[in-house]
């Protein structure tokens, strides 16, 4: 039986090494791709989407298992799978929510995120994610990674832009491609 096209999963994006939190929760639909799926976590938190990036998963500290484009760059093991033939319903398959997995984006600054898909729902017409709520304004993009941009936070370093401000996210200003 094919999957409702309204259904959806709730998502939570928690980035690694920063606070105070930046984090996200959006819906997207069961049928996405993990290619879609990375397009809007690159739309919810703002990246620019200019590096490479994988998801990681596995049985506790253990996440053997990779969802990646198929680029050299990419460690691959021998869990490998490229991300525009996997949806997340067959990721998620039988097992019970929530589910944790990790995104890796940009390996040279090393952003690391927990994905939790929270839960399922159905009815939801739009075809686009949509972002529910979220908190914190989105490090800028090649700002040299967790540690700098908390160096920076703390006074210790500066921004080129000025205009960035890191406590300030506006979730209707959002768009996903």
């Amino acid at each position: 039986m094919p999957a409702d096209p309204t259904d959806r999963f709730t998502i939570k994006v928690l980035l690694y090494s920063i606070e105070p939190l930046i984090w996200r929760r959006f819906s997207i639909r069961t049928s996405a791709t993990f290619r879609d799926f990375h397009r809007a976590l690159q739309d919810a938190m703002g990246w620019n989407d200019k590096h490479l990036h994988e998801f990681r998963h596995g049985k506790g500290k253990r996440l053997k298992g990779v969802i990646a484009p198929d680029d050299p760059d990419v460690v691959k093991g021998d869990d490998f799978q490229e991300e525009s033939t996997v949806t997340l319903a067959a990721f998620i398959g039988r097992r019970t929510l929530p589910i944790r997995l990790l995104y890796r984006y940009d390996f040279a600054e090393d952003w690391v995120h927990e994905l939790t898909i929270e839960s399922k729902s159905s009815g939801e017409k739009s075809a686009k994610p949509l972002l529910l709520e979220g908190q914190r304004a989105c490090p800028p993009e090649d700002c040299g990674g967790p540690e700098l941009f908390m160096d920076t936070l703390a006074g210790e370093l500066e921004f080129l832009d000025d205009r960035y401000d890191p406590a300030k996210f506006d979730p209707k200003k959002t768009k996903f491609r």
